[in-house]
């Protein structure tokens, strides 16, 4: 079912970007860490195309075995059918088991890290001699590998030192190396973030520590961003996993095996949720799904006591026929436009316009031979410009002529085509009008569209700017 949605869907505006983005490997990027650019440039490579489906495969894969993680996760801290029931929990959870599980976004080896690092520091804390020592390189090496994927893992790699600090049974394992050692090799696997931040003014850590600061005083956000993870995750699991991690907290360190999944689950759920009320910047809801992630073991384990329930199994049992459905319904809208009709009449925007590559605006463009060798596209924005980066290929260099330029600031700076004639295009109204005072003078062009099956989606304003200004 997923290799047939990632075929279905165009890439989305994020993947969009970053598949545009990372057609050349670096060390770091400008939004987050590595890993996720590496894995859709590996697929792109590994099968000599960038469409969708092969840039999609390695996250179907990746989580594939995190699906596997999870049941061994489960079995660890609980029993084999708690590990079964967290399995397939975590795959009817759409943010998890669709998004998650097969599109270009860096929570796919976020996910896949987290749960390593989980699975092998419970076997560490249990462990002595060189198993010991075997399982704490591992949980090093996976914590540095969720790095490398996303900052946010340092929330969860905290709460794995606040167990160690609260727990009783396992405290003594601060007077012993092996902890600070696998600190050290997470930092290590981390380290080439930190030079690339290092020889680029540290813009990374500076983008996403400004989206912390705050500017407002908003209490009720806490609430709107927990219920909005509850949307995400499904509000019928989420319950029923709250109770779970509520139980563990009642419990505390004498259940050490519910406590540390509570340490490690708890930190990204209750920072997100503060960070909401300060901030200035809308808190996105999938930001702490690996709070959640922590959550399935213990949701598992709940699910296993009630199974006879027969409420309990047609609840799992609706759930999959409600994902299934849904995942059928979009990527067959997308595929084959059937609910056109309808869409058009109640929808403001065309939902599909995000769900298809946007290929039909370099026909048109090359048609009208506006794309020679040496063009400099012009985009209003980085979301759009991934958009169409991605659709007019690797032969054409695209600069956003935006302050926010993400990372097109640094693969195609603007200023390096200061006082050049450059191609706009610009989508959506006002966005020409508002580019033309960048430029000395303008020539209007016939405007393009992008079409879905001979449908317009949107038209796309054109114009040839006369000596770009700084």
């Amino acid at each position: 079912m997923r290799i047939g949605f990632a075929w279905a869907l165009g890439l989305g505006v994020d993947e969009s970007y970053m598949v545009a983005t990372g057609r050349t490997l670096r060390l770091g990027y400008f939004d987050h860490p590595p890993a996720s650019w590496w894995m859709q440039w590996a697929g792109a490579h590994l099968f000599g195309t960038d469409a969708p489906l092969a840039v999609r495969l390695p996250f179907i894969a990746a989580f594939a075995l995190a699906t596997w993680l999870m049941y061994r996760l489960g079995a660890a801290v609980a029993d084999r059918r708690a590990g079964l029931w967290a399995a397939v929990a975590l795959t009817l959870s759409p943010v998890f088991g669709v998004t998650t599980a097969s599109w270009v976004l860096p929570d796919g080896p976020l996910d896949l890290a987290l749960l390593g690092a989980a699975l092998c520091l419970v076997h560490a804390l249990e462990a002595r001699g060189r198993a010991a020592t075997a399982w704490w390189i591992g949980t090093g090496l996976c914590a540095g590998i969720a790095l490398f994927s996303k900052y946010t893992a340092v929330l969860t790699i905290g709460g794995a030192f606040v167990y160690l600090l609260t727990s009783p049974v396992h405290r003594r394992w601060l007077a012993r190396p092996e902890p600070y050692a696998a600190g050290v090799l997470a930092l290590a696997v981390f380290a080439p973030v930190v030079l690339w931040n290092a020889t680029h003014h540290w813009a990374s850590f500076a983008f996403q520590g400004d989206r912390a600061l705050g500017l407002r005083f908003r209490p009720w956000q806490f609430f709107v961003v927990l219920g909005g993870e509850a949307l995400f995750v499904l509000p019928w699991i989420w319950a029923p996993m709250m109770v779970a991690f509520g139980a563990a907290l009642r419990r505390g360190p004498r259940d050490w095996r519910s406590w540390l999944l509570l340490c490690l689950g708890a930190p990204p759920i209750v920072a997100f949720a503060l960070i909401a009320v300060v901030s200035r910047d809308r808190v996105l809801f999938h930001w702490a799904a690996p709070g959640y992630l922590m959550g399935f073991p213990l949701l598992g384990a709940w699910i296993a006591a009630r199974i006879g329930n027969r409420h309990v199994r047609r609840t799992l049992a609706g759930t999959a026929a409600f994902v299934l459905a849904a995942v059928a319904v979009v990527g067959t809208q997308v595929k084959l436009d059937w609910m056109h009709p309808l869409l058009a009449r109640v929808a403001r925007h065309d939902p599909d316009l995000a769900g298809i590559d946007w290929t039909s605006l370099r026909t048109q463009l090359e048609a009208r031979g506006l794309l020679a060798p040496g063009v400099v596209v012009g985009v209003p924005s980085w979301s759009v410009g991934g958009k169409i980066a991605y659709a007019l290929g690797p032969g054409v260099r695209v600069i956003c002529l935006n302050p926010d330029a993400r990372q097109f600031g640094f693969d195609a700076p603007a200023a390096d085509d200061l006082g050049r004639n450059i191609l706009v295009v610009a989508p959506g109204p006002g966005a020409a009008q508002a580019l033309a005072g960048r430029f000395a003078a303008v020539t209007p062009l016939p405007p393009a569209t992008i079409e879905d099956r001979g449908v317009v989606l949107q038209p796309v304003s054109v114009f040839i700017g006369h000596g770009l200004r700084r």
